[in-house]
């Protein structure tokens, strides 16, 4: 018989229960703890098809592996609430943090857990049509275990090695660029509004391939985005220090992203009103 695991998810947001829900097949059960959580996430959750437990407890206590999914500020606090309660599975350290903090979580998590894996998504959720991939590195064991779940699913599971830190490393390098690219693109066009020439910057953008000037449509997904990015920014300025590299850009880039702060959620807002709210000190 093959060996179905139970999996718990911490905590559900847009992309965790999307990909918790990619486990569901290979999985005998996968669990989340509503308990302190709004009404938005409880509707994620079971539109996902996730089943609820009490409390984290008793998620811990019935879970195989746990996939932790948060903002990057909270992974610390998420990790020492599993370590309190000796988790003794498959801990998955799948939060945008900088290597450093992902060993120290590993070192935590790890004195009671069988084994802590680090992980790093890139990608959209994966529904519809859409795909992503969740890269891993850590124990052998343990990596194919999170493979197995993810098999002939939507969320692919690239192994990268087996030190902890490796995914980390790899998911902040690509999003430093990534994100810092759009978060330049939308004070670029700003500029360019602000005197007028705007149209004319678009002009010399389309001509390029690939540029993210000529997509003015992505300045307010950035906005409401920014709550979630500018932590991870500063993530990957923390990695960046801690190898000796420049790490001015990315603290300015989180620096411009805090002025988007109470942009979250707001999925109607236009370019413009983006723009307006960024030009506020």
């Amino acid at each position: 018989m093959t060996y179905r695991p139970t999996v718990g998810i911490l905590h559900p947001g847009s992309m965790g229960a999307a990909v918790a829900a990619c486990a569901r097949p290979n999985a005998e059960h996968v669990l989340w703890c509503p308990e302190g959580r709004g009404q938005a996430t409880v509707e994620r959750a079971e539109e996902a098809g996730l089943e609820p437990v009490s409390s984290l407890g008793d998620l811990l206590a019935k879970a195989d592996v746990v996939l932790s999914l948060c903002p990057p500020a909270a992974a610390e606090d998420v990790a020492q609430a599993v370590a309190d309660h000796r988790f003794a599975g498959v801990y998955v350290e799948a939060n945008a943090i900088n290597p450093e903090r992902a060993r120290r979580i590993a070192e935590l998590v790890g004195t009671t857990a069988r084994a802590v894996i680090d992980g790093a998504i890139i990608g959209s959720p994966p529904v519809g049509s859409k795909r992503t991939r969740l890269y891993l590195s850590g124990a052998e064991s343990a990596v194919a275990l999170v493979e197995g779940l993810f098999s002939g699913s939507a969320v692919s599971t690239p192994v990268l090695g087996t030190e902890i830190g490796q995914a980390s490393a790899l998911k902040l390098a690509y999003s430093s660029y990534q994100k810092a690219s759009r978060v330049l693109a939308a004070v670029a066009f700003g500029a360019a509004r602000a005197h007028g020439v705007d149209d004319a910057l678009l002009d010399v953008a389309g001509k390029r391939q690939g540029s993210y000037l000529v997509e003015t449509g992505y300045i307010a997904k950035t906005a409401a985005r920014a709550w979630r990015w500018g932590p991870e920014m500063d993530e990957a300025a923390d990695m960046l220090s801690a190898v000796g590299l420049p790490d001015e850009v990315l603290r300015a880039v989180s620096q411009t992203l805090a002025r988007w702060d109470d942009s979250k959620g707001l999925a109607e807002l236009t370019p413009d009103e983006a723009l307006d709210r960024l030009t506020r000190p």
